[in-house]
């Protein structure tokens, strides 16, 4: 493993057993890929994408049917423990004590990394204060919004100063001003102390926020890159049409301009350099067909819909 690589996967497959009437289960199929360190790296899918099994894989929750994953050097199944001392993990869902203060949250958790004494109470009050909660510290956590509370959780995270933080769904419950601070703290870590950042997601203006992303697809790999160059593999601008006559219309594109549109729950679209030129043309050619036309720039939705061949919300 490189030293400039925090994560290595390779050949990562997992297989939930059928319990039940419920069948066994591939939710990963051979997903590989590296993570650079100092970058923030996210992981989108659809739900039921794969995202979360892969985030408990490298957290060390699970363990893989199939393949092998490196963190900085540390195998996870060989070297759990080390990989634990030297990654924070923030979860899905709240792992706050509800109960307990904003304070008695993190001097817990301190204690379980070895934290004692005036250490433990510096780093405290340390990332209490660059996470904007030393204010709440006597708060219960129960009485916080959901922002707030994602902040302890951060807090929780990086007390221990992991060199790389693993954090699943982390904006599930915000608000976009929440959302968006998040993030803007997320950037701020990784560009002042080098922390590398592997965050899941379903959210594609996440994606978009990231250094590079891996888009999952039913456990597996559909797309791997910076966001930039994904979408340059569109390949020009992105057309929608709504029709009523969704067959007629993609026979008559076919035919008049040698293009076959991809229909999509009965919209029609089409990639194509200049767009804005051709809606004239397929507007001119088939008025009675085109009920709402939309002209875009390529989206990582787009990636999406171009390897898969339906939209982000409609995988089952």
């Amino acid at each position: 493993m490189s030293s400039s690589t925090a994560v290595q996967a390779s050949n990562l497959t997992y297989e939930y057993p059928a319990r039940g009437k419920a069948a066994a289960r591939r939710a990963l199929d051979g997903v590989s890929f590296d993570v650079r360190r100092g970058e923030i790296f996210a992981l989108l899918g659809p739900n039921g994408g794969g995202k979360t099994t892969l985030f408990k894989i490298l957290s060390t929750a699970f363990s893989p049917t199939q393949g092998n994953a490196s963190i900085l050097g540390f195998d996870i199944q060989k070297q759990a423990d080390e990989v634990r001392q030297r990654i924070g993990v923030v979860f899905q869902n709240p792992s706050l004590d509800k109960k307990l203060t904003v304070l008695e949250n993190l001097r817990y958790h301190g204690q379980l990394y070895g934290l004692r004494g005036s250490k433990l109470n510096t780093r405290v009050s340390e990332m209490m204060e660059r996470l904007a909660v030393a204010d709440r510290a006597r708060h219960l956590v129960e009485t916080l919004s959901g922002g707030l509370a994602r902040r302890v959780e951060l807090a929780k995270g990086l007390l221990h100063r992991p060199e790389l933080l693993i954090l699943d769904e982390p904006s599930v419950g915000l608000d976009p001003g929440a959302r968006h601070d998040l993030w803007l703290y997320l950037q701020k870590l990784r560009e002042k102390e080098g922390v590398t950042i592997l965050v899941t997601t379903h959210l594609i203006d996440e994606g978009d926020r990231s250094d590079r992303v891996l888009v999952l697809n039913q456990g597996k790999i559909v797309a791997l890159d910076t966001p930039a160059k994904l979408k340059e593999q569109i390949g020009g601008d992105v057309i929608s049409i709504a029709t009523n006559e969704p067959e007629r219309l993609i026979g008559g594109i076919k035919t008049k301009f040698g293009i076959t549109p991809t229909s999509l729950n009965g919209t029609l679209r089409i990639e194509k350099q200049a767009g804005h030129a051709f809606i004239s043309q397929v507007v001119e050619a088939f008025p009675e067909l085109i009920e709402a036309v939309n002209l875009s720039k390529p989206t990582l939705e787009d990636v999406f819909i171009a390897r898969t061949g339906h939209r982000f919300w409609e995988d089952k």
